[in-house]
Order: C-alpha cells, then structure tokens, then sequence
C-alpha cells in the first residue's frame, strides 16, 4: 500500500509536464485515471519504439489506468464530471480556454465537487500577453533564459540534455497539489491552480537571478564552471573527464596538495575565492594540465582522499549499470506484454515506511475504460456498448 492509496486523480493530460506529474502521484500508490482521445495520449507516436510501441509514453504512464473518451461529446463530458464528483484531484495541460470549451474546466468540475483540487498547467500560465502560446520544453528553455545560460561561451544557446522544463513543472505540479490537499484537511475545500512552465523554469534559475540582482546585467554561458565559484569545472583527463567542486580556500590548499603544487594555496591569484575567480583562466590551465597526466579513476581517487567532492562523467548506460544505481534500486523491471520486461525509474524518495506502490506498465489505450465506467459509475453493459457503438468510448 502506498502513501497515497486512496486517493483518485482524474488525468486530462498529454504529452510530458501533466503526465511526469501523475505519474509522480502514481508511484506512491494513487489511482490515476488517465482519460486520453481515441486515437490515444499524442505520446504513444513518440519515439523511440521497441516492438512498434514508445517507450517513451511506456516510462511516463507507469501505474495509470486509461479511459478512452471523445471530449468533443456532451456525453464524453458528462462522463469526465461524473468521474470527477468521486475523485480528488484533476490534472490537465491544455491550452488555456480548451478545458472551458470542453466543459472539463475547473469552473465546471468543481461545482460538481468543491472538494477538488484541479490543476492546470500550461506553457506560460492563465494570463498574461503570452498565455494563447503554444508551448513545449525547448519553447521554454529558450524563453526562460536558460538555453542562455547553457553550453560553450563560444557556440551557441544550448538545450539542455534533458525536457527539463516539463518535468520541473511536473514536479511543482505534484507538490501543488500535495499542498492542495493538505489544505483542505483544514478547509475542507479544494483549489484551482495555475502553473506554468514558464515561471517553473524562472523560479528555479537561483545562481543566474542572484547574479542578476546583484550586477544589474545577465549572466552568460561559461561552459561546465560554476559562473562564480573556482574552481567548479569538468576536466578532461587521459581516458574520459571528471568534475570537480572546490568551494572553499581550505579545499583548494587541499586540491594543491594533491596536485604536488601547495605553493598555490598561498599564491596571491589563487589564495581566496575572489582572486581565484579573477584568475580562473590561468587556473584552469594548471588544473587541466595535472588532470591530463592521469586516468579518471586515479584523478577522482586521489581526490577523494582528500575529500575533494570529485566523480567520473558517465554516459547514461554507465550511470544506470553503476553499483550505486543497483544499490539504490533505482531500475524495478516490469513484466509487459509487447517488451517482455522493461525498466522502470519511479519516483527516488525512500520511504522507512514503504510508502511506494508496485510498479505496473502503462495502460493500453482504453484498456480500463468498461471496468472504471462500471465499477465507478454504476454504467450497465448495455450503456457501455452504446457509448462505443457512438465512438464516444473507445
């Protein structure tokens, strides 16, 4: 039994930022109703496939169960307000008004239900000059600030390896309406929020706002160093790189003596942290040049023996084959019926408790959708034929 058993969670959403963020919910034991088009979550025709099927959609909609429904039919409709008159929770990432078009807005659902928690999430809120916008993860990225922030001072704006602003917002999204609920234990009412991916991403940009504030101008690219913090870099040694972080001056005398160069501690470019970032250039040199002379393993070690926080770059199949990553048990494999078996990383935290639910693949398209209509709403075999002969349930 998870921490939230019990709990039912109506998901409108598509795509990553509404989906990350159910999932999230899932994992710890909420039942979530994913209510997807016929034709299914536009996801499930993203790649990459394995046995024609995503793999991507697959680690996204672990734990959910799936509904099929055309929300262009009253009926459809009608259904989504029924169902929501039983749960918790509805979470949804139109664009702003579709839902009100629909009839699946927060208006509509929780006057059905005052007790609701109705989530929205959009690309740049409810309001505001760019609220019609379109809006997917790089849209974001771009606008937020942060593709400025990213990559070689020399190249270009660079995303990041990962959607990170979808699945930030997810994350707020699962905490809103974790705070949501804990309210109404107190009010005994539910609540509407607007969140958007455009303030996640500005929220979370805490080194670049500080730099902000405090010059007035915006930060620039500098690569893998920290903007303000030397030596904080990645470093190329003779088979692969490290990173390294060395926040303080008792650190760095530290990081000198395993370079066999303690003369550096004192040395007046490098002796505090505001000289060091001044001389950052002529540092680096010197550090990369040690690094050079050795492999990853014996850099990070002789490190390490130091308390120099210092670890490998990995590539992704590296970090989830490590030791840690097995210990940690981060990968729980699935049984699915078109892969065999897949992995799936669920949410991180550990609970003393247990407090998780048992990993289950994502759902078909419809798959649940006669079980959910009679066992939730009391719809006999003959309504539900009729709502597929009508192409309102698929």
């Amino acid at each position: 039994m998870g921490l939230l058993t019990g709990l039912r969670v109506i998901d409108l959403s598509r795509v990553l930022s509404g989906p990350y963020c159910t999932a999230l919910l899932a994992d710890l034991g909420a039942e979530v109703i994913k209510i997807e088009a016929p034709a299914g979550d536009d996801a499930r025709h993203f790649g990459p496939f394995l046995e024609g099927r995503s793999v991507y959609f697959s680690l996204i909609n672990r734990n959910k169960k799936s509904l099929a429904l055309n929300l262009r039919d009253e009926r459809a409709q009608a259904i989504v307000a029924e169902l929501a008159a039983t749960a918790d929770v509805v979470v949804e990432n139109f664009r702003p008004g579709v839902a009100k078009r629909l009839h699946v807005d927060a208006d509509t659902l929780r006057a059905v239900n005052p007790r609701l928690v109705y989530l929205s999430i959009s690309g740049f809120g409810q309001q505001g000059p760019a609220t019609g916008l379109p809006a997917y993860d790089l849209i974001i990225q771009g606008m937020s600030g942060l593709m400025s922030l990213t990559g070689d001072p020399a190249g270009p704006p660079t995303a990041t390896g990962e959607s990170i602003s979808d699945l930030w917002t997810g994350l707020f999204g699962s905490w809103a309406v974790l705070a949501a609920l804990q309210a109404r234990t107190r009010t005994g009412t539910g609540e509407t929020i607007d969140l958007a991916m455009f303030d996640a991403m500005m929220s979370l940009q805490m080194t670049g706002l500080a730099q902000l504030q405090a010059t007035g101008s915006a930060p620039q690219r500098v690569g893998s160093r920290h903007p303000v913090t030397v030596p904080v870099d990645c470093f190329a040694a003779r088979d692969g790189h490290l990173t390294i972080v060395v926040p303080t001056d008792a650190l760095f005398a530290q990081l000198c003596a395993a370079m066999g160069r303690p003369e550096l501690a004192a040395d007046p470019r490098f002796a505090q942290g505001a000289a060091r970032r001044a001389h950052q250039a002529e540092l680096r040199v010197l550090i990369a040049e040690w690094f050079s002379t050795l492999t990853v393993d014996e850099a990070v070690a002789r490190c390490q023996a130091r308390d120099i926080p210092a670890g490998p770059v990995h590539d992704l199949g590296r970090a989830m084959a490590s030791e840690q990553a097995r210990a940690r048990g981060l990968e729980t494999r699935v049984q699915h019926p078109v892969f065999g078996q897949i992995g799936m990383v669920p949410q991180p935290a550990r609970f003393a408790s247990g407090g998780t639910a048992e990993a289950v693949r994502e759902p078909m398209v419809g798959e649940h959708g006669a079980a959910l209509l009679r066992e939730i709403l009391g719809r006999s075999d003959e309504d539900i034929a009729a709502l597929r002969n009508s192409g309102v349930l698929a």
